[in-house]
């Protein structure tokens, strides 16, 4: 059997295309698709919208591209002889020109209402309870979480109730950082010396995965979190009072400064006591820092 060049070329291609597909089947567990609290239901519909739209553009191009690629090839020699007659089609640039320019003006209109009624700085109004307040603090490589009503801290390891507002407080106490759980929603960025903002809400109880979605540096492909929602208030306040057990505190700066020296794999730690305002007492020392160097 001889194979011509074409025959090649198209063997190869058709492969390729396997290959590819094969590859995007492996990507099955898409959670930001499978959503467990009110802000990333709203982010997913965002997304499939936006998606959607501009599949009407690309699928017809890419359809009419394989269309005529496949029927006036060099090898099909039914439309050798094949000449177009060129004249103007009112009908086709309206097609062409109108369509695109509404999607982009709905994609505009819609971006812009979603960005301010996503705005991660907007608080979620529930009628049934006040939120929870959770400072996060992004280390070398691991995540500290304080709850300054409860007086406790832990590392690693985030515990809140369904149905109930989560505002967290971020910064970070290294170089610049992401935090993100993916089921609950957008992710904001934690950076030394500033306080950045995030408003959450699950929907439903389970346990999430928690992760930072920005390179900062060797230890960066483990500082993962652990997610727990519980179903009532008081399985929250149980946990709450098995931390408050713990032996290990947070009493001053230097015990803190102790726990940020860079780790990799770092277990999960509870802390019965933290000290007051540690939170801005962090972003504070990086804007002494800065006052110093001028």
């Amino acid at each position: 059997m001889k194979f011509s060049v074409y025959n090649i070329k198209k063997y190869v291609f058709y492969c390729l295309l396997c290959s590819c597909i094969s590859t995007l089947s492996g990507c099955s567990d898409l959670v930001l698709l499978y959503p467990k609290g009110q802000i990333g239901i709203e982010e997913r519909s965002l997304i499939l919208t936006a998606f959607g739209l501009m599949l009407t553009i690309v699928v017809p191009v890419i359809v009419m591209t394989i269309f005529f690629t496949v029927k006036y090839r060099a090898s099909n020699v039914k439309n050798i002889q094949y000449n177009p007659n060129w004249v103007s089609s009112r009908k086709i640039e309206f097609v062409i020109w109108f369509v695109p320019i509404l999607i982009i003006i709905f994609l505009g209109v819609l971006t812009w209402k979603s960005t301010h009624k996503l705005d991660p700085k907007k608080p979620i109004v529930s009628s049934s309870a006040q939120p929870i307040i959770i400072d996060v603090i992004s280390l070398d490589w691991k995540w500290l979480f304080i709850y300054p009503k409860q007086n406790i801290a832990v590392i690693n390891e985030l515990v809140f109730p369904t149905c109930i507002p989560i505002k967290f407080n971020v910064t970070s106490n290294s170089v610049m950082n992401s935090f993100f759980i993916p089921q609950l929603g957008g992710q904001i960025y934690a950076m030394a010396g500033m306080h950045t903002e995030l408003n959450l809400i699950a929907n439903e109880v389970g346990r999430y995965k928690g992760v930072s979605s920005n390179f900062s540096g060797q230890g960066f492909s483990n500082m993962k979190f652990t997610v727990f929602v519980t179903q009532t208030e008081k399985e929250f306040e149980q946990w709450v009072q098995k931390a408050k057990k713990s032996s290990y505190h947070i009493n001053n700066m230097s015990i803190y400064e102790e726990l940020a020296k860079p780790s990799e794999h770092h277990p999960i730690v509870y802390f019965s006591n933290v000290q007051s305002n540690l939170f801005y007492n962090v972003i504070n020392k990086f804007k002494h820092q800065k006052q110093e160097h001028f």
